[in-house]
């Protein structure tokens, strides 16, 4: 019902910034919540923020402080702003809003 496509990952050293994009079609009507998950090797996928349709947001809290999560309605699209990024960061990035994204890496090392 919902596609979804993220973009922004890749490599970046320690304390160094990301964002990531994803964008949603089909039945967009639907989306109340958009988030954002990740998952390194060998661990569970774990919901890193997420933010409903007014704005209201929830973050883990490793990333509390750092991450930012943000959404345009209009553009049906769910950002998150990753600054101040750490090893421990590095993992498979998902968008989810009624399905799941296909993931982007996000890597942080020196």
């Amino acid at each position: 019902q919902v596609q979804l496509v993220e973009s922004g990952g890749g490599l970046v050293q320690p304390g160094g910034s990301l964002r990531l994009s994803c964008a949603a079609s089909g039945s967009i009507f639907s989306i109340y919540t958009m988030a954002w998950y990740r998952q390194a090797p060998g661990k569970q996928r774990e919901l890193v923020a997420a933010i409903t349709r007014g704005g209201s947001t929830n973050y883990a809290d490793p990333v509390k402080g750092r991450f930012t999560i943000s959404r345009d309605n209009a553009k049906n699209t769910v950002y998150l702003q990753m600054n101040s990024l750490k090893p421990e960061d590095t993992a498979v990035y998902y968008c989810k809003a009624g399905s799941w994204g296909q993931g982007t890496q996000v890597t942080v090392s020196s």
